[in-house]
């Protein structure tokens, strides 16, 4: 029975560490298939050309991704500049300032946002953010405006990883033990400044986490955002002009134009871009949290 017992510990352990690999081993194949599929344009043009050039002119075998990776790039800076101090406070609120009525019923719809399909999201950025932007708030700015903007991307961006960064940070902040609380307050400091100094740099780690992990989902939306940046191929020099995100790109294209020769591997390549920037900026991101782990314990 003892023996029987060990064999199932033992089996359970194996199988669970083969389970664990295939699904990290996941991570490998779709970026040696996603290269397999691209190399055909990488043998074509320079990476360097690919990279840098702004000429987006398919049937002329042209393939320049510097425009889809500015507006990925500006689509996902302006979501995470709106959404992470609205996320933030509303996390602070929720855990340190609200009561627990009021909690009870925030958090369930805090948690439904998250449920929401993202075309629903898309089609209320069109409906709403394009004749808000449009109409009010690009004339204060800009001569003329669409409203089909980078703009428009990230506020819809940011309200759909809104729920996803309140939800960790709120967790984040309820790992914080009473007791750093209660000795703040007791050498007299105020709430707010418990808040800010004692539990806010506690909970520094978590909240980078959180960050990262809304920034690699910002990076890959694809459905709502094509609805609402306008995808023309060019840099955007402002948050009024328009983008095209390489999500939006992929999103658009596949399967519709793979007649053009190095098409297909064109869009490949925007997904071999996309994983890569997704891959070194986790990869960036845990270095600097761990460091900064590190500083905090110390």
């Amino acid at each position: 029975m003892y023996k029987l017992r060990l064999f199932k510990d033992k089996f359970m352990s194996k199988l669970m560490l083969v389970l664990t690999l295939v699904s990290v081993s996941v991570l490998f194949v779709i970026g040696v298939g996603l290269y397999y599929h691209s190399i055909p344009i990488l043998r074509k043009l320079p990476l360097s050309d690919l990279l840098t050039t702004s000429v987006w002119k398919p049937l002329k075998g042209l393939f320049g991704f510097y425009p889809f990776i500015m507006g990925t790039l500006w689509v996902t800076a302006i979501s995470i500049i709106i959404a992470l101090p609205l996320c933030l406070l509303t996390a602070l609120y929720i855990n340190e300032y609200a009561p627990a009525r009021i909690r009870k019923i925030l958090t369930p719809f805090v948690n439904l946002l998250s449920g929401i399909p993202p075309v629903i999201f898309g089609v209320w950025g069109v409906l709403f953010i394009i004749p808000l932007i449009q109409d009010h708030i690009a004339p204060h700015f800009v001569a003329f405006s669409t409203g089909y903007s980078v703009l428009a991307g990230g506020i819809v961006l940011a309200v759909m990883i809104f729920p996803l960064i309140v939800s960790i940070i709120t967790e984040v902040l309820r790992t914080i033990p009473q007791d750093l609380r209660d000795a703040s307050l007791s050498l007299g400091a105020t709430k707010w400044e418990t808040t800010r100094k004692v539990i806010l740099r506690k909970a520094l780690p978590g909240i980078i986490a959180a960050l990262v992990l809304a920034i690699s989902r910002a990076f890959g939306e694809t459905i709502a955002v094509l609805m609402v940046c306008g995808n023309n191929a060019a840099v955007p020099h402002s948050v009024f002009d328009p983008g095209y995100p390489l999500p939006a790109l992929i999103a658009n294209n596949y399967g519709e134009m793979l007649s053009i020769p190095m098409y297909d591997s064109a869009l490949m390549f925007a997904a071999l871009l996309l994983f890569v920037i997704i891959l070194l900026f986790n990869l960036i991101s845990r270095v600097i949290l761990a460091r900064l782990e590190r500083k905090l314990a110390s």
